[in-house]
């Protein structure tokens, strides 16, 4: 199929083909991102206005809206041309009065001549002890009462753009649906209960109760599939298109690994050798690897990770490791570097800070395999960096790496497998979102020896009472981190915080006891303040976020967290995570500024009561949405125009299963449902995907 099939053609026509809609309003619906009647489909109401017949506005609450049938009454002019002119109109139980400013004495006594019966709709209000209705919606006569439709459906607007152009236009765009072969399985859509595409729509558009209108209502439900499918549906061909990518069959003989693991002072859990596992038979097998390695801080996975570094030099072979800053790649050094002595295996760094004759030497060691694994940063990325055999690139915390990013990398080494770290536990539904080509192993223990936190809730006020008992911690040898809080989007005022908070706490502590970390200073002198902190030569580190990801001073057994209900549950999880990396008790203390909100006091409540990652990333979906969880802006999430990741994630991993099994069973979308998933990916803009089967 080379282009758009015939039967969409209506849908992707001009939006100034649709009733009421000229030059000037399409120009307004475009910066809507409204393009054709497609767009005009898929945007659905977003709320619905209740205009169900009355007997009377007797009784009803002020400023809701009202449908009745009236008897006109009495008309009353305004004194003044800018005054109200007021009809006087009873119902079956009271009177109340309509009202018209810069009303036409003429226009109004044709519409509402006295003694007629009309059904009129619109706001009710109370103003000096009557009831009155200002400018109705609706005002017909009887006979014509049905064309206010019982629940009148609410659009997102622009400005210049009226509810009646959008329900007009939309209207007309009904007219238009075509009649599609259906690509929904048809077991699942008997199980659900969900209507045929064109009716879906229908319902979306012009509800006949309250419940055909909430996102689990079978309608919404199913457009919401639709759209689900045909993001899986690419993802899954993007994943096949990479397993056809001829891989290299990266087997081990397991010397190096045994090594290592005899090393260890202790034993992997059952989840990371099931990782380990699952990591040797991709990287066996002909085709590329391409899998999400997703644990919770302090799961283990920088030795599931090294394991599978070690398979590609066992294969004969090179590996290298990627981190997002230059502090994390150096963390991962000195982690791996005992591991890699003890294996008897080379290990090398490359940062953006390696210049000259050192990083050329660096270069040629890489491209004859004198160096068999490399950690760095994106220094890795450049031009001029070479291996001699790259067969597997490992990524760690993948949200600050793009697609594109991972795909550039696979490049360096032809068909190197690929492994993805993050140790932001990403609830299901995104994890599928975001990474619905890749496979997944999850890591849901934590090695033994690892000491629970205690986490507490303490007011601002008693802020002595804290740098107290930290006196005190710091007196028996301990360290610790105090995070101040992101107040403002602007880092100098981050910065004032932070520099405030030093003060105060050197004044208290001694000036030789605290050090300062935060986003403005240059990295060297970032680096040095954090040396002096792994070294203990500081017991206490004041600190903006850029600590969050990674560090690891296990001598460090407390974290003050100040202003906590103003940081994302995920992102107090991941500070959190910073102590409890030694043999201690650790103790994070949440500190908030009362009065808390009810949002905030439950959010903090969550992280008081549970370790679990998974479950905290949950109920911050719940409570925060998707786009604010991983930042929508770089996350490379999808957005989805009817699709709702938080009450519909139960619908992306039936989307996952179902676009998986068609492609399994029909991989060039040749059988009828096959054809008609075709169309879906052309209705959903999928033009990717739809390269993807040109290709294919």
């Amino acid at each position: 199929m080379s282009g758009r099939p015939e039967v969409l053609f209506p849908l992707f026509a001009d939006l100034e083909t649709l009733p009421g809609i000229g030059p000037k309003t399409a120009k307004l619906m475009e910066q809507m991102g409204l393009q054709s009647p497609r767009d005009l489909l898929f945007a659905l109401p977003y709320a619905l206005v209740d205009r169900r017949r009355r007997d009377t506005v007797q009784g009803v609450e002020p400023n809701t809206t009202v449908t009745v049938a009236v008897t006109v009454g009495m008309h009353r002019a305004p004194r003044q041309k800018t005054g109200a002119y007021r009809v006087h109109v009873s119902d079956t139980e009271t009177e109340f009065q309509l009202v018209f400013f810069r009303g036409r004495k003429e226009y109004l006594e044709r519409q509402l001549p006295f003694g007629a019966r009309r059904v009129v709709s619109g706001k009710l209000e109370i103003f000096d002890g009557m009831a009155q209705m200002v400018h109705p919606d609706h005002i017909l006569p009887e006979a014509e009462a049905d064309d206010i439709a019982p629940f009148e459906p609410v659009y997102h607007l622009t400005a210049g753009v009226t509810q009646k152009v959008m329900f007009r236009a939309t209207r007309g765009a009904l007219q238009r649906l075509p009649e599609l072969d259906e690509w929904i399985d048809p077991a699942l859509k008997a199980r659900e209960g969900w209507p045929d595409w064109q009716a879906a729509l229908h319902v979306a558009h012009h509800p006949e109760a309250l419940q055909a209108f909430g996102p689990t209502a079978p309608a919404r439900a199913r457009l919401a599939y639709d759209e689900l499918l045909a993001h899986q549906l690419t993802l899954a061909l993007a994943r096949m298109q990479d397993r056809r990518a001829p891989g290299v069959a990266s087997q081990g003989n397991g010397q190096l690994r045994a090594r290592v693991l005899s090393a260890l002072p202790y034993r992997p859990t059952n989840a990371q050798a099931r990782a380990m596992e699952e990591v040797a038979g991709d990287m066996a097998a002909p085709h590329r690897m391409n899998r999400l390695l997703q644990g919770d801080v302090g799961s283990g996975k920088t030795l599931v990770a090294f394991m599978a570094l070690l398979i590609a030099v066992e294969a004969g072979g090179q590996g290298a490791l990627m981190a997002p800053t230059e502090i994390l790649a150096r963390q991962h050094l000195e982690g791996l570097q005992p591991l890699a002595d003890s294996a008897g295996v080379v290990l090398e760094l490359l940062t953006g800070r390696d210049k000259g004759a050192e990083r050329r030497a660096k270069l040629t060691a890489l491209a004859r395999g004198d160096i068999q694994i490399l950690v760095g940063t994106h220094a890795v990325f450049q031009e001029d960096v070479a291996f001699a055999d790259l067969r597997l690139a490992i990524i760690d915390e993948q949200h600050r790496f793009g697609v594109s990013q991972r795909l550039q990398l696979a490049q360096k080494g032809a068909a190197a497998d690929v492994l993805v770290m993050t140790a932001t536990p990403i609830p299901r539904s995104l994890a599928l979102a975001q990474f619905g080509d890749m496979e997944v192993s999850v890591l849901d223990e934590k090695p033994p020896g690892r000491q629970p936190i205690k986490t507490a809730l303490i007011s601002t006020e008693r802020m002595d009472e804290v740098i107290g008992r930290l006196r005190a911690a710091i007196g028996e040898g301990r360290q610790c981190y105090w995070v101040c809080p992101l107040v403002e989007e602007s880092e100098t005022v981050d910065l004032v915080a932070a520099e405030e908070r030093f003060k105060r706490l050197r004044a208290v502590l001694g000036d030789d006891v605290v050090g300062l970390v935060h986003g403005q200073m240059p990295p060297a002198e970032k680096d040095s303040a954090m040396a002096r902190f792994q070294a203990g030569e500081t017991k206490v580190l004041v600190a903006t976020t850029v600590i969050e990801v990674g560090v690891n001073v296990p001598n460090a057994s407390i974290m003050v967290i100040e202003r906590a209900e103003i940081f994302g549950l995920a992102q107090l999880h991941q500070l959190r995570g910073r102590v409890g990396r030694g043999t201690q008790a650790s103790t994070c203390l949440l500190m908030y500024q009362p009065p808390l909100s009810e949002g905030g006091r439950r959010r903090l409540d969550v992280l008081r009561e549970t370790e679990d990652g998974f479950r905290i990333s949950e109920t911050d979906l719940e409570m925060r949405g998707a786009g604010d969880l991983i930042g929508t802006a770089q996350s490379g999430l999808p957005r989805f125009q009817i699709a709702d990741l938080e009450r519909q994630a139960g619908l992306m991993a039936v989307a996952q299963t179902d676009a998986r099994k068609l492609l399994n069973d029909d991989p060039g979308l040749k059988s009828p449902r096959g054809q008609a998933a075709r169309v879906l990916l052309w209705l959903m803009r999928q033009d990717r995907a739809i390269r993807l089967i040109s290709v294919g």
